[in-house]
């Protein structure tokens, strides 16, 4: 009977380069989770500015609704796209004011919470009939937008359409 014995090979260093390897994983993998962290964060903002958007689109829905004898006779029809927003004249506030005051209240506080809530904010209102379209627009990106269309031109703003009617 042939009996063979081995004998053990040295393996020195060979563990320095599995270390090496799961080091260079564990780099990697850290890479990857702070990338899905960024693209969280941006997309929570996002989702943040779109809630807001809403939010403000359906808060100018309800004052048009409240108001219907100011809407019916246009005075909601408001634009600061293409411009700034004019204060009120009268202030609704400290007495009684008619339909068209509290119109021109309403459209000026809700171009002003537009302006001030979202980065770069708009709005305007236009009316077919008795259906109200509010737009909402705003420099989703933080690029500087300045757009005045609701197109996929890099230098449009991000749009929020809802229709509210009397």
């Amino acid at each position: 009977m042939i009996c063979s014995s081995r004998t053990s090979v040295d393996q020195a260093g060979f563990t320095l380069v599995e270390v090496m390897v799961a080091l260079v994983i564990f780099t990697v993998s850290l890479l990857g989770l702070a990338g899905l962290q960024a693209a969280s964060l941006r997309d929570n903002q996002l989702a943040y500015l779109n809630t807001i958007a809403t939010q403000l689109a359906y808060d100018m829905g309800e004052r048009i609704r409240a108001n219907r004898d100011g809407a019916a006779a246009g005075n909601y029809l408001v634009d600061n796209i293409n411009g700034s927003i004019s204060t009120p004249s009268a202030s609704c506030y400290t007495g009684s004011c008619g339909a068209a005051d509290i119109a021109a209240t309403d459209a000026y506080e809700w171009l002003s919470a537009t302006e001030e809530r979202l980065p770069g904010g708009k709005g305007r209102v236009v009316a077919n009939g008795n259906v109200f379209t509010i737009t909402v627009m705003w420099d989703q990106q933080r690029n500087g937008a300045t757009g005045t269309d609701c197109g996929n031109d890099p230098d449009d703003l991000a749009c929020l359409r809802i229709q509210a009617r009397l």
